[in-house]
């Protein structure tokens, strides 16, 4: 498996995490407003590092796997929006490793 692959696919995963975690706590916050003044702090670190942090690194990583295999830049659009939509990042994760990969993933 190719090294820009395994970068994409990390930052795909941490990433999507990151998002769902925040979005699991945006909607607890919904749920009861008494558990938002216990779990604020956390919401604010996870956010900040899913923002500023995590979703630029994974644009990177996005763009560089764009290069690397010379794939439509639609590829690249769909990839940048699924870091602000929960769950989207495992799904397109999925499929361009089917789409780049269409044997299963090479052995090391």
């Amino acid at each position: 498996m190719d090294a820009t692959f395994r970068r994409y696919r990390a930052m795909s995963f941490i990433t999507g995490s990151t998002l769902l975690v925040l979005f699991v706590t945006l909607l607890l916050h919904i749920v009861d407003l008494k558990f938002w003044d216990h779990i604020h702090l956390f919401v604010d670190v996870v956010g900040i590092g899913h923002g500023i942090i995590l979703y630029p690194i994974y644009m990177i990583m996005c763009f560089n796997l764009v290069i690397r295999f010379r794939l439509n830049v639609l590829y690249l659009g769909m990839m940048f929006f699924a870091g602000f939509v929960p769950g989207l990042a495992f799904y397109l994760e999925y499929r361009m490793r089917l789409k780049l990969y269409p044997r299963g993933l090479p052995a090391k």
